[in-house]
């Protein structure tokens, strides 16, 4: 499942135009995520770019540094591909990620924190980010330090309400 997924994604991103692209098989959160994966797919209930202005506020509210939004849709359409809305949002606080960075060093690969904000070939806007779970067996965090990121859940959850 991951290959291909995989494979036709590369074959979306690097064939423009070509018939099949990777958000064609993507038809349910169900499809990408599945346990092993790590990911967790929720949906929105608003546009990408609502959604987007809906975690900006979210995070503007609760002082959490927004440290970079990319827009690949954008920058694909920049260099004449079509690509549905896909929005990523980089945020965190050293506060709560020094001590997780501190007991696993590793971590750092996956801080700050990041949610994706992308619509699907059927118009479906979804929210994206890496589990806890995932996160914690993939670093071996220690259970404790979870709350450090757990905000990560309420940010999703409450933006794609």
């Amino acid at each position: 499942m991951k290959y291909s997924l995989l494979a036709a994604l590369f074959v979306s991103l690097t064939l423009p135009g070509s018939a099949t692209s990777a958000w064609d098989t993507l038809a349910s959160p169900e499809t990408i995520v599945g346990k092993e994966g790590g990911i967790v797919n929720i949906p929105s209930s608003h546009s990408v770019d609502e959604t987007v202005d809906r975690l900006k506020n979210i995070l503007r509210s609760k002082e959490i540094p927004l440290f970079a939004l990319i827009d690949h849709s954008g920058e694909a359409a920049k260099v004449g591909i079509k690509m549905p809305p896909t929005k990523l949002l980089i945020f965190g606080n050293p506060k709560g990620g020094t001590p997780l960075m501190l007991a696993a060093p590793s971590i750092a690969l996956d801080l700050p924190l990041k949610i994706l904000v992308s619509e699907d070939a059927q118009g479906t806007v979804r929210l994206s980010y890496n589990s806890l779970e995932y996160l914690k067996e993939r670093h071996g965090l220690p259970s404790n330090l979870l709350s450090n990121i757990a905000v990560i859940e309420t940010l999703a959850a409450t933006a794609g309400e």
